[in-house]
């Protein structure tokens, strides 16, 4: 989409707060009080976004009475966890296009098992009451450029032509689209973070916030549990002994040790920012004007897309495009406000929808995410398997994070499943170079998809990453 600047996007971001609207709410719970020194457990979970607490949650579930401690260095859901979109998507693999082009003889099984897993996180928030707007009502893809209508199928079931796809969600952008009604809902992804936390404290699950993990190792012979961690807290530092830790700290480096093979686990991934807006909520005629069912959630085609959705309180909330590396895998609080793209998303708000306009966004904000590339989550083991962990999910977290959960148990209890024999668990894909040739290859690669989304055409340097199986996406 072409940026053009108009009035009413500069004017619509005045005021906007800078901050994370799930996170910008009066019943946001009190904060946990931080880890106690000397606890032994049998299973430490580190960081508390949904990969930590789907570990921690279903730890004790398919275990009752298993001792877990949660530690989470800032707050529940302070991170990806409660700034992302609120997709809960049913892909494993970040899309069909890249699962079957990387695990090709996997990747029926890869959708099922994701179909299955968003199945079983809707089971969960029915069973345990979780209040968060869980609705099922699937994705629509959008083409907004004549040369991507081709990858709709035109004449096959499903497509949407430009009537048809602006029969359910109208905007003069729209060429072609495809419905898919079963793969993804759409949730508040902090209160669904917040009510797995006390769903898992129900049973017996202990978390601690403002905790940070310092350093981790394997306990020393005659020592107890597996693995020893040295936490920092308010009070001071903390030591905890596990038998066994499962490391869910994504964007976010761990401390693992300085080994090649820990070394490795710290290049998988490299963290990217993603900038997000939210109008105010809509009005009956508005959300009329756009016949838009607040079930459904929406995204463009092509390399740099939006996303967005209705809110359960009827804002529309619109963020993607702009996905930004920083030199050296910078990971910095000035990264979250950045004029310029929250106004470019604005301005391309006022394209799609200029029959909304005089609409005001209310908040504006970003969060950091991991990914990798595969595109999709890899995991890793150290510490004589007694150590697992997850990363490099590029924005699907909130739906994969539960399957990487049920990956990881699986491994720590040495338990041979469908889940543990598939080749995106065994393998883990190349890693991301050093600087500066990260920092290189990443502006060259983002160069070259928003060539290709202008143009409909890969170039050389594109071709020879996916004859490598490498890339950046967001």
């Amino acid at each position: 989409m072409e940026t053009r600047t108009t009035d009413w996007g500069r004017q619509a971001l005045e005021g906007a707060k800078l901050a994370p609207l799930w996170l910008d709410t009066e019943q946001r719970p009190a904060p946990r009080s931080a880890a106690q020194d000397g606890a032994q457990v049998d299973l430490l979970v580190v960081g508390g976004g949904f990969t930590g607490l789907w570990t921690a949650l279903r730890a004790v579930e398919r275990s009752p009475g298993t001792r877990v401690l949660l530690v989470e260095a800032d707050r529940l859901a302070e991170h990806a966890t409660g700034r992302n979109g609120g997709f809960c998507e049913a892909s494993l693999t970040h899309g069909e296009e890249n699962g079957r082009s990387r695990w090709p003889q996997e990747y029926e099984t890869l959708e099922r098992l994701g179909l299955e897993n968003l199945d079983e996180i809707q089971e969960t928030v029915e069973r345990y009451g979780i209040d968060c707007g869980f609705l099922r009502g699937g994705a629509l893809s959008v083409a907004t450029r004549p040369h991507e209508v081709e990858a709709f199928e035109p004449g096959t079931p499903g497509f949407l032509d430009v009537d048809a796809v602006r029969q359910h969600v109208d905007s003069p952008t729209y060429l072609a689209g495809r419905l898919d009604p079963d793969s993804c809902a759409v949730v508040d992804p902090a209160r669904l973070a917040w009510g797995l936390a006390e769903a898992a404290e129900s049973h017996g699950v202990t978390i601690s916030e403002h905790s940070r993990l310092e350093s981790i190792r394997r306990s020393s012979a005659g020592a107890p549990g597996g693995v020893e961690a040295r936490l920092s807290t308010p009070q001071g530092k903390a030591s905890v002994t596990a038998g066994r830790v499962v490391l869910a700290t994504n964007a976010f480096p761990n401390p693992l040790g300085r080994s090649w093979r820990h070394l490795r686990a710290r290049w998988e991934t490299v963290p990217v920012y993603d900038y997000v807006l939210a109008t105010e909520p809509l009005t009956d005629e508005q959300l009329a004007a756009i016949r838009w069912d607040p079930a459904v959630g929406v995204a463009d085609a092509g390399n740099q897309f939006h996303y967005y959705r209705i809110t359960p309180d009827r804002r529309i909330l619109w963020g993607g495009y702009d996905v930004i590396y920083h030199f050296g895998r910078s990971i910095q609080q000035e990264h979250l406000d950045r004029p310029r793209t929250y106004q470019k998303l604005a301005d391309h708000f006022a394209q799609t929808f200029p029959q909304l306009e005089g609409i005001r966004f209310t908040h504006r904000w970003a969060g950091v995410i991991d990914t990798s590339t595969q595109f999709c989550a890899l995991f890793g083991r150290a510490h004589g398997d007694r150590t697992v962990y997850a990363t490099g999910f590029t924005g699907l977290g909130v739906g994969a994070s539960r399957f990487a959960a049920e990956v990881m148990l699986d491994l720590l209890e040495r338990r041979r499943t469908e889940r543990t024999q598939l080749e995106m668990v065994r393998r883990r894909p190349l890693p991301f170079p050093p600087e500066p040739l990260a920092w290189i290859g990443i502006r060259i690669t983002t160069w070259a998809r928003v060539r290709e989304d202008r143009t409909g055409r890969k170039n050389l340097w594109l071709r020879a990453l996916d004859r490598l199986g490498l890339g950046f996406d967001s």
